[in-house]
This record gives C-alpha cells, sequence and structure tokens, in this order.
C-alpha cells in the first residue's frame, strides 16, 4: 500500500469521527428535561377529584338520631370510670342506683352504630349520624370513622369522649366524635321531614319507604330526610318526646333489632339510589 493511500485512509476516518455526533451528556439531559413541557395528565387528575369532592359535598345526606342511648359512666373499685353495663355492674345498678339492670345496654349503640357506619350509604358519603343519649347529651359522629369491633374497645372509646367532650384521629386533627349542644332540631338543614321509627308506626317495605319518603336522587333540591332511631332496651321512639316528628313509621310487622331495623332502612335507600 502506498503513502498516499495511507493518508487518503487516516483523512477519510478522521472525518468520519468528526461527522458521528457525539451523546449529549447528563447535563445536557437535565437541563432539556427541565425545559420540556409539563404532563398534560396532571391538571385532569386534580380536576377529576376537585369535581369528586364537590360532587360530595352537593349530595343531599340521610340523617339518622340514635336516641335514648344508655351511655353513661361509673367508677369502679380501682378508681377508673367505665361505661355502665348490666352485666359488669348488676349489683350497682340493684343496691345503690336502685334501677333495672337490664335497662342499661350501651352495647345496644354500639350494635346500631356498626350497622350505619359500615354501610355503603355512608361509605359513599351520603349519611350523618347523631346520638343522644338518656342524660340528654348529644354526639356528632363523622362518618369518617371505624367504630372499634369489640364492646371493650368502644367502652373505652365513649368514656374517653364523655369525659373530653372529643375524640381526634391519632395521626391527624380530624375530630371523629364530638359532644355538641342541644336541640338536635338546631343541627337539622331548614326544612328538613323526620320520621320516627316505631313498631306502632305504618307499615312500609324498605323498597316502599324508600320509594314514598326518600327524594329521588342524592342530588334533589328536595328537603333531606332524618329517621330517629331507639337506641334503648325497652320502648319505642314517640312523638310526646320529639314534636318535631312528622310521622311514626315500622319497616317490618314483627319486632326487630335496632341493628336489624337499620340494615332494612339503609338497603331500601341504597336500592332507591343505585348505591352498590
Amino acid at each position: 500500500m502506498s503513502d498516499s493511500e495511507d493518508s487518503s485512509s487516516v483523512s477519510s476516518s478522521s472525518s468520519q469521527e468528526e461527522i458521528t455526533p457525539q451523546p449529549p451528556s447528563k447535563k445536557q439531559r437535565v437541563a432539556k428535561s427541565a425545559t420540556s413541557a409539563p404532563l398534560e395528565l396532571a391538571p385532569s387528575v386534580q380536576s377529576t377529584d376537585q369535581q369528586r369532592k364537590a360532587s360530595i359535598r352537593s349530595k343531599q345526606k340521610i340523617i339518622v338520631l340514635l336516641d335514648q342511648a344508655r351511655l353513661e359512666t361509673v367508677k369502679n373499685r380501682r378508681g377508673m370510670f367505665e361505661l355502665l353495663n348490666c352485666d359488669d355492674h348488676r349489683e350497682l345498678c340493684k343496691k345503690k342506683l336502685k334501677r333495672d339492670p337490664k335497662e342499661f345496654r350501651p352495647d345496644i349503640a354500639h350494635q346500631e352504630l356498626l350497622a350505619l357506619i359500615d354501610s355503603p350509604l355512608n361509605k359513599s358519603g351520603s349519611l350523618q349520624v347523631y346520638i343522644r343519649t338518656n342524660n340528654n347529651v348529644l354526639i356528632e359522629v363523622n362518618p369518617t370513622i371505624r367504630i372499634p369491633r369489640t364492646y371493650k374497645r368502644f367502652s373505652g372509646l365513649i368514656v374517653q369522649l364523655l369525659h373530653k367532650m372529643k375524640i381526634k384521629a391519632g395521626n391527624t386533627s380530624t375530630t371523629l366524635m364530638k359532644v355538641i349542644k342541644n336541640p338536635i332540631s338546631q343541627h337539622l338543614p331548614p326544612g328538613t321531614r323526620v320520621y320516627g321509627l316505631s313498631c306502632q308506626g305504618t307499615l312500609y317495605s324498605p323498597n316502599g319507604l324508600a320509594t314514598a319518603l326518600i327524594p329521588p336522587e342524592p342530588t334533589s333540591d328536595l328537603p333531606p330526610v332524618c329517621f330517629v332511631i331507639g337506641a334503648m332496651a325497652a320502648g319505642h321512639i314517640t312523638m310526646e318526646d320529639h314534636p318535631y316528628i312528622e310521622k311514626m313509621i315500622s319497616v317490618s310487622e314483627y319486632p326487630l333489632s335496632g341493628a336489624a331495623a337499620i340494615s332494612r332502612i339503609l338497603g331500601g335507600i341504597e336500592n332507591h339510589w343505585g348505591i352498590v
């Protein structure tokens, strides 16, 4: 091979090296990505979330008042406060309080709260629950609360509530339960239609009750509905105790527990509103 051929091959290879583009450095890549336009998906996700929150706020809520709940505290021999109940304080009820131990059934309020808070109606943001004790203490329940599954933990929660007047979530400042001012009527939206639940009331099937008394849609402009349901061991709600009750209703021709009656009412409303 001649010297001319060698020089031409060297020149061609050097020209190829000059023409070959170099990959951008890491700094150049970062700068290029920083100047690129933002993702189009981000604003749409934020907008959807805002629409979801707005729709929940605009929904009409079914209001439930658990009335005459036996939630009272008593100090035990160790100086600790407990929730008064017929199982642990039978002798105290008979001898000191001179009252029938069968009246003290805080477990009824526990069962009814579980039925309400665990319902699809509540999880969809369409339910608001209040409790009024036999001592006329009015309690507001946050729909996002998780009611303790065991009675012992529920008892400790209520004792703390009755002494501190409110209960907050452990990780946030959200108030889960709090004592509010009476009467319940000042916490109801204007025009609320109130119905009392009693075995002596007008009989409805769950679906028939929802069709007759509940607005056709959660976003309807019709007045909201409130149900007053007893949380006591014996007796029933009367219009004399609640003059704002419009009508007494029943959901079965048989005697039912409060939790069973609540399940039938909420099931009819969920079917009526298409909540699955």
